[in-house]
């Protein structure tokens, strides 16, 4: 198999460390070793060594999330993430990805979204069409708040609109190539999208990304793959937050009792922490799971639950633990993929909240 030296590098020295062994959210769900970034980087090392084929892993390749957790615990400075992605590049490219993913990185080609949908809800659709109109501000909604969780995608919408902001929504917004980005990599097929993408979103002085899967695809993804962009591209997070210092976001706390999921999109790749954290403590007074900020647990996603749902519900379902066994009942998330994950698995133990709905209370 084609890989960087780089890459074989990183997979011979993590190929018998234990170091991360109990920092992965899907290793800690499934309880399978194989499930675990070692794991991983074992099979792949087989593979170079022509002791298997490449299709006898790749089910396993595909159980990673990309969520970090491992690269920030290594102190070394291995990355697993970094190798995964070379080998699901290098299994589009010899025509190795399993059926399921090719289905998807065929719907995310024809469609832009890895669901192979085309049609939103009514009630988004309208409230994109009242923000037809150019504004100096684009509002990126994203591929899942549109097709999986539009209700979400409604809410971030009024919360700008109760705010005064002049903003544009796109009713035929692009792919940011996030999706292509986590089934195939770095790809020709995933620069391009993100190429077509950076050109809408260049047209516009200042780009909001409601998802924060878009936002570190384009603030940091888009960089190291020599995309360029125009437009200053903020988290939804971070201009919510400017809202309510501006006072042009009315805030009233409620005095409701709530912990915070950091997103790692949000913690851990861009290093943004505090923004989410000022807005709910406007809002609401704000307690904290261990297990926060950098150090987040990933609590699962809408696209991964298409070909393991099992497993999604199963992690979704130890974060919850991580709240309900400090007596807390109510986690507020900044990304409408873990919202959806948390909503599946909550089962009324707790109740979950988008920001919006903390907001709009």
């Amino acid at each position: 198999m084609m890989m960087s030296e780089k890459a074989k590098q990183h997979v011979e020295s993590c190929r018998f460390c234990w170091m991360c062994h109990h920092i992965c959210p899907i290793g800690n769900a499934t309880g399978h070793e194989r499930s675990t970034p070692r794991a991983r980087a074992l099979g792949i090392s087989l593979v170079n060594r022509d002791a298997i084929e490449l299709d006898e892993i790749m089910d396993n390749i595909y159980e990673c999330a990309g969520c970090g957790a491992c690269v920030h615990d290594c102190i070394t400075g291995w990355d697993p993430v970094m190798f995964t992605k070379e080998v699901r590049a290098q299994a589009a490219l010899e025509d190795k990805l399993p059926a399921y993913i090719n289905a998807m990185v065929d719907n995310c080609l024809d469609t832009g979204n890895a669901y192979g949908k085309t049609a939103i809800c009514d009630r988004l659709a309208m409230a994109i069409t009242e923000h037809s109109k150019t504004a100096d501000t684009l509002l990126f909604l994203g591929v899942d708040a549109r097709y999986e969780a539009c209700e979400q995608g409604y809410k971030a919408i009024k919360v700008l609109e109760n705010a005064g902001v002049k903003f544009t929504v796109l009713a035929d917004e692009p792919a940011s190539g996030a999706q292509l980005d986590f089934l195939i990599g770095a790809t020709e097929e995933t620069k391009e999208q993100m190429q077509a993408a950076a050109k809408v979103m260049n047209g516009y002085k200042t780009v909001v990304f409601y998802d924060p899967a878009d936002a570190k695809t384009v603030k940091q993804t888009y960089g190291e793959y020599g995309i360029e962009l125009d437009c200053k591209a903020v988290t939804y997070t971070s201009f919510l937050a400017e809202l309510v210092r501006s006072g042009a976001l009315q805030a009233k706390n409620k005095g409701k009792t709530v912990v915070f999921q950091d997103p790692f999109q949000l913690s851990r790749d861009l290093e943004e922490t505090e923004e989410a954290r000022e807005v709910i403590k406007a809002f609401a007074e704000l307690h904290e799971m261990l297990l926060v900020k950098g150090e987040t647990v990933w609590a699962g996603n809408v696209l991964m639950s298409k070909y393991i749902p099992d497993v999604m519900k199963l992690v979704a379902e130890r974060r919850i633990l991580n709240a309900t066994s400090i007596g807390e009942s109510v986690i507020v998330t900044a990304s409408v993929s873990e919202y959806v994950s948390l909503k599946n698995a909550s089962e009324g133990k707790v109740e979950i909240l988008s920001l919006e709905d903390l907001i709009l209370d």
